[in-house]
């Protein structure tokens, strides 16, 4: 039943005396609860921002236990709606308002979620969560709302500081609360793996929850996000998705081969690439070479047009992250590849990469060349402990295990990628790369990352085009750039 504000407002039947007195007392409450939100105007803010960024505007969002409205109407969804069970809740969340959504309703049952119309981008449970008797259940009732890409963001308290909001309360520095369950992250975790829900990451947020003359607010981002001293922070932020395999699914490739000064290695490309995928195109994307790389590259596209869809493009900029927007703009396929034109990441491997987006495993893929062994002199020494050293500190700003962010070889779906690069503005352009745009891209749009090994081969032809001291400084300015982006919000 949707609401809006001509229709009356029945108090709901609710099955248990505890969900009776939490009505009770929100709707008793629920002036005093607003003149306690104005006095600590500084939490909510910050607790808003954060979730703006998680939730892009002009996104289809379902908050579940929404009260009067604030935070979905704060997302700027194209379409909102929220759910709650108490009846003068709602209707002032509709004289509030008007352009959204609202369902009176008990969101553990069946039959309130029945009547909301789906999908979602987002569900949204924001603080409610320890008020449900039985969460993994619930979270299974939301599954028929969602899509394969829809994202589930459950915020809460730490159960680290329930002592001091206790306190805060008996100091009347806090509204008075009912009985809710402060559980523990671990906790959280095993049941939405219980409720087929896949964490894609997790963020801890505000260490201290007032303004203090811009203290606070410097703290919570620049000092709060730090590693170690983010697990005492009083908000946990859950980005899920739901569990779902595509054992049958059949997709489309785009395999672009940034090149230049690779004129040996051209044809190889395509000689050794294997058949996948329910079809193929091959994308050369020339870099102003000073030998004949354009031209091998036609003349390749020539010989072999009868058994490869081929396409030759010439950059206009410099650097490979250019290379990379001029071949993924011009990609019809509906997986993108990026296969280095060294021919060091084997073109051999790239089907095990096509086969984790195409099943649903995971939306981004990226490879990595320090599990196996590799062939002598693939990659100097030095190289590999910065490769080591950035690994962690990129791993870090991204929430995802992360070991070799420089492997050339990146694969996430077309329709990923255009969302990317409609919010690029975010970052703007930054990454010469190519790299860093994809992988921070692909953690600020919240899909589900994962590295997959390969057999890293020696150059057969040509020289490393890698400059160790100056990408080293590049790539410290990408860590502090990556920083501010997606930890100081």
């Amino acid at each position: 039943m949707y609401l809006r504000p001509s229709d009356s407002a029945a108090p709901l039947r609710l099955p248990t005396q505890r969900k009776r007195d939490l009505v009770d007392h929100f709707e008793a409450n629920s002036d005093e609860l607003a003149r306690w939100r104005e006095f600590n105007a500084a939490y909510h803010q910050d607790d808003f921002k954060f979730m703006r960024f998680l939730i892009p505007p002009g996104k289809r969002v379902l908050e579940l236990g929404c009260g009067r409205g604030d935070l979905l109407v704060a997302l700027e969804p194209s379409y909102g709606v929220g759910v709650d069970f108490g009846a003068k809740t709602i209707a002032k969340a509709n004289e509030l308002h008007p352009n959204l959504y609202f369902v009176l309703g008990d969101v553990e049952d069946p039959a309130t979620l029945s009547l909301i119309e789906g999908p979602f981008d987002y569900i949204v449970i924001a603080d409610t969560i320890g008020m449900f008797e039985d969460i993994d259940a619930t979270l299974r009732l939301v599954h028929h709302l969602c899509a394969p890409s829809t994202r589930i963001i459950i915020s809460y308290y730490s159960h680290l500081w329930e002592p001091v909001l206790k306190l805060a309360e008996m100091l009347n520095l806090r509204a008075k609360q009912p009985r809710i369950n402060y559980i523990a992250t671990a906790d959280f975790l095993n049941l939405m793996d219980l409720a087929d829900f896949e964490v894609i990451s997790q963020e801890q947020r505000q260490l201290l929850p007032r303004r203090w003359l811009g203290l606070g607010p410097f703290i919570n981002r620049f000092i709060a996000p730090l590693p170690g001293i983010r697990k005492l922070c009083l908000r946990t932020y859950l980005v899920g998705r739901p569990v779902r395999l595509f054992p049958d699914r059949k997709f489309s490739a785009s395999i672009l081969i940034p090149c230049r000064n690779e004129s040996g290695n051209i044809e190889d490309a395509v000689r050794r690439m294997p058949r996948f995928g329910s079809s193929q195109e091959i994308l050369f994307v020339e870099g102003n070479s000073s030998d004949d790389t354009f031209a091998e590259c036609e003349r390749v596209r020539d010989a072999y047009k009868d058994s490869w869809d081929i396409k030759v493009l010439k950059q206009d900029g410099k650097g490979k992250g250019d290379a990379v927007r001029k071949g993924f703009g011009a990609a019809s396929g509906d997986v993108l590849m990026i296969l280095d034109a060294d021919l060091t990441m084997p073109p051999e491997a790239l089907p095990k990469f096509h086969a984790v987006i195409e099943t649903g495993k995971a939306e981004f893929v990226n490879g990595t060349r320090l599990v196996y062994p590799m062939e002598q002199e693939a990659m100097r020494p030095l190289n590999l402990i910065a490769n080591r050293f950035f690994a962690y500190l990129f791993s870090y700003l991204v929430n995802t295990r992360l070991t070799d962010t420089l492997c050339g070889t990146k694969v996430l779906l077309r329709k990923d990628y255009e969302a990317l690069a409609r919010e690029r503005s975010y970052f703007g352009n930054f990454d010469p790369f190519g790299d860093f745009d994809l992988i921070f891209g692909a953690a600020k749009q919240n899909l589900k990352i994962i590295e997959t090994p390969i057999h890293y081969k020696a150059r057969t032809f040509g020289e490393t085009q890698i400059s160790r001291f100056r990408d080293g400084w590049l790539l410290l300015k990408m860590v502090w750039f990556a920083y501010r982006k997606l930890k100081a919000i």
